[in-house]
């Protein structure tokens, strides 16, 4: 099945919304290329931001699981191409 590549932005509001968070990410680990966790203090929030290469379905699965958790709020975005980068232009990057 042709995948895409996605980010998805996670803000946690709520810290007791944290473990079901991870919980749900944990179940989606085969497609998740990165993740990255940011705590800004200044505004009592924590920020995840997980880059995913999976099928659409997946990806709505896994945000529409996790936009279920109350606490939270959840934003997904994806890739306009199911493509990658050219064969040759790799050193462009």
């Amino acid at each position: 099945m042709e995948t895409r590549i996605a980010l998805i932005g996670i803000i946690v509001y709520d810290v007791d919304s944290v473990r079901r968070t991870n919980d749900i990410l944990h179940e989606y680990a085969q497609y998740i290329v990165g993740r990255m966790g940011l705590p800004y203090r200044a505004k009592g929030v924590n920020i995840i931001s997980v880059t995913l290469d999976a099928p659409e379905p997946v990806i709505s699965a896994l945000s529409g699981k996790l936009g279920q958790i109350s606490g939270i709020s959840v934003k997904s975005m994806l890739a306009k191409e199911a493509r990658g980068i050219k064969k040759g232009m790799e050193e462009d990057v």
